[in-house]
């Protein structure tokens, strides 16, 4: 939206071409999203056929063990890279409510936001995940990422709503 808003008026043309780009990583953000949410519908029903494993003999268990190990990283694997997505686009809303037409820069702040609400729902699957995890290390290495991204999006959403408190008076 800011980026919509500020292309075409002159008095924005110093950083029109930038808003042109963060305009086309936004709209092709989208659908990596969307294609995302897709990934992830489908590792959880790999995650749950995992579950439904037969577990009568130490063979089964160990078979199923397996594969809910292996579930449970794919399932961590798609909402780690959303959290990813998420924090990087969050960086070019933050810009975009910056340097982009003042008159707009609470939609940039609202879309750092949103996607900050984004990667928190998203780290918790990956920390819920991981807690299912049979190997300590793997699941320690996916906790560590969680909450390094955490903190990254807490301080990308400081830094937009600093941002955007200072357009205020633009």
């Amino acid at each position: 939206m800011v980026g919509r808003l500020t292309i075409g008026r002159e008095r924005f043309a110093e950083v029109e071409q930038r808003m042109r780009e963060i305009v086309a990583r936004a709209d092709e953000e989208r659908s990596r999203f969307l294609e995302l949410a897709d990934r992830d519908a489908q590792v959880f029903e790999g995650y749950m056929t995992a579950f439904r494993m037969p577990r009568e003999t130490e063979e089964q268990r160990s078979v199923r063990g397996a594969a809910i190990q292996e579930a449970s990283v794919a399932a961590a694997d798609v909402p780690l890279e959303v959290a990813r997505r998420a924090v990087d686009l969050m960086e070019v809303a933050a810009e975009a409510a910056a340097t982009g037409n003042p008159h707009a820069a609470s939609d940039g702040v609202c879309a750092a936001a949103c996607l900050h609400a984004a990667a928190h729902a998203a780290l918790a699957s990956v920390r819920i995940n991981a807690a299912s995890m049979s190997d300590a290390a793997t699941s320690s290495r996916y906790v560590a990422q969680a909450d390094a991204l955490r903190d990254q999006a807490d301080r990308v959403l400081a830094a937009a709503e600093a941002a955007f408190t200072g357009r205020l008076s633009s």
